[in-house]
């Protein structure tokens, strides 16, 4: 199965990051029909992947599609029927990466927050890409701590998505997180900047309808989506 623009680039990032970071596990959450953890199961044979959804005929098909196709290279995978608020990590030793994708940015700061709350003596990294919600998203993170290792936007579908890779730990592969970002208003050429500019003029006009029905956060979006600069205005 060929992934998606997002999914590709989220694996990239799994596969690279392991080598820095030597993950003994990562957990690809909401994971659906498994596309994203059978993709890394390819790519990553110094970590077991985890595929972790709620729904329980989508993971018995998955477990039966992945015994099926399984080859001595991609043996090192577990499935998990369950929320992912209650992921086991600490039933597996060694350092954790948890994928986030799909779900909204309220949903993935409950997950994260809970996760946190259950494990706050493990090393956990996540890569989250939420399909709402973005800023609201990054104020929690900011909120409870965590660090940016590298952000991306992404336009697939005529959507825009923000992915985000972050951390608690204060290291040099990270920095501070931003409110509205900085790494995904820097572009590299004519057809990226056009990506930019579009994704600024929705995330606008979205706010501007907001103010209606949520004036505070609304308010404090617009200035910080404003103070963006080198962009042509909305």
């Amino acid at each position: 199965m060929k992934l998606s623009q997002r999914l590709r680039l989220i694996a990239q990032w799994a596969e690279t990051q392991t080598q820095q970071h030597a993950y003994d596990h990562i957990w690809d959450g909401c994971c659906d029909h498994g596309y994203l953890g059978a993709d890394l199961l390819q790519r990553i044979s110094s970590a077991t992947i985890h595929f972790v959804d709620v729904v329980p005929h989508l993971i018995e098909q998955l477990t039966q599609r992945l015994q099926t196709h399984q080859t001595e290279a991609t043996r090192h995978w577990r499935t998990h029927c369950i929320d992912m608020t209650q992921l086991p990590l600490t039933h597996f030793s060694g350092r954790h990466l948890v994928i986030i994708a799909g779900v909204g940015g309220d949903l993935i700061s409950h997950f994260i927050e809970q996760i946190t709350r259950n494990h706050p003596n493990l090393e956990v990294d996540f890569i989250v890409c939420p399909v709402r919600h973005q800023y609201a998203l990054r104020q929690r993170l900011i909120t409870h701590h965590y660090r940016l290792r590298r952000e991306a936007l992404v336009e697939e579908n005529r959507r825009h998505y923000e992915i985000l890779s972050i951390t608690q730990c204060r290291d040099d592969t990270s920095t501070s997180l931003h409110p509205v970002g900085q790494q995904i208003w820097q572009a590299e050429n004519e057809a990226q900047q056009q990506v930019i500019q579009r994704y600024h003029r929705n995330t606008i006009a979205h706010y501007q309808r907001l103010l209606h029905h949520n004036a505070q956060e609304a308010d404090d979006a617009l200035r910080a989506y404003h103070a963006i600069e080198g962009l042509s205005p909305p």
